[in-house]
């Protein structure tokens, strides 16, 4: 069943990916796993770091209904919101089909959907765009730019991003994060980090005045292109939200799992 192994492979990279970013953000984070639920909160106002999400493979709907619960009871003793990430090809036919319901009788409301990719696309060659330059991210000011992209790009406000990102050894050190500038200004951004032999995409934004010209697309292959070149990895694999849906496959990568993102009912 490789479409089955890659959604497990899609969930398997978030709770990888995720404790290390949370623990960056802060070494208190909690980053338990418990049974069929993987905590990964760092409780800190930038909401996409405040993460749990359902880890059992095969749930049926008694089950899916439980880990839902508890899953909304972990999110409301934190301080700071976040997100419930459910793979949807995790579930068995009957959970997968309760899922709307049984989310809303455990306090949670859907907040957007997004879709698990993958690929064995690596290396890729040295991308160039006519209108833009690209700087990695090696600074403070580097990273305050990339977080405002990502504020600016998802609807947060600014201080919520910076509080993500600002101050982070990781970034700065380990993550292949790079700007996209036109004119020296930064339009875009996008990162990719090694991850269980993999090269995980991560945090790819456009600013909204220049979407729709090429520039999350060139600067994801750049970010691709030199952690490739650093690491030697031939995988990758990410998480699209709907906006970036129709622009990884032209890199290579394929859809596997459905995703949906649940927050707390109001």
């Amino acid at each position: 069943m490789a479409d089955l192994a890659d959604s497990i492979e899609s969930m398997e990279q978030l709770a990888s990916v995720w404790r290390a970013m949370v623990l960056d953000r802060d070494p208190a984070a909690d980053v338990r796993d418990l049974p069929g639920i993987a905590v990964r909160w760092a409780d800190c106002r930038f909401a996409f770091w405040n993460a749990v999400t359902l880890t059992d493979v095969g749930a049926d709907a008694d089950l899916l209904a439980e880990r839902l619960d508890r899953a909304a009871d972990i999110m409301r003793e934190k301080e700071h919101p976040g997100f419930l990430w459910v793979f949807e090809d995790l579930l068995d036919d009957a959970a997968r089909a309760a899922l709307p319901a049984a989310a809303g009788r455990a306090g949670l409301v859907h907040a957007f959907p997004g879709t698990g990719m993958a690929g064995d696309i690596l290396p890729l060659p040295e991308p160039a765009h006519p209108e833009l330059t690209f700087a990695r991210v090696t600074t403070d000011d580097h990273l305050r730019a990339y977080a405002d992209l990502n504020s600016r790009a998802y609807g947060f406000p600014l201080e919520d991003g910076r509080d993500g990102l600002l101050g982070s050894a990781l970034w700065k050190e380990d993550v292949y994060a790079y700007l996209a500038l036109r004119d020296g200004v930064p339009v875009a951004c996008a990162a990719t980090v090694e991850a269980d032999g993999r090269l995980f995409v991560v945090l790819v934004a456009t600013d909204p005045e220049w979407q729709r010209r090429g520039y999350g697309e060139a600067v994801t292959r750049k970010a691709l292109h030199e952690g490739a070149r650093a690491t030697g990895l031939t995988r990758a694999t990410l998480h699209a939200t709907v906006a970036g849906a129709p622009v990884y496959p032209r890199i290579g990568f394929r859809p596997n799992s459905p995703m949906h993102f649940y927050a707390l009912q109001g």
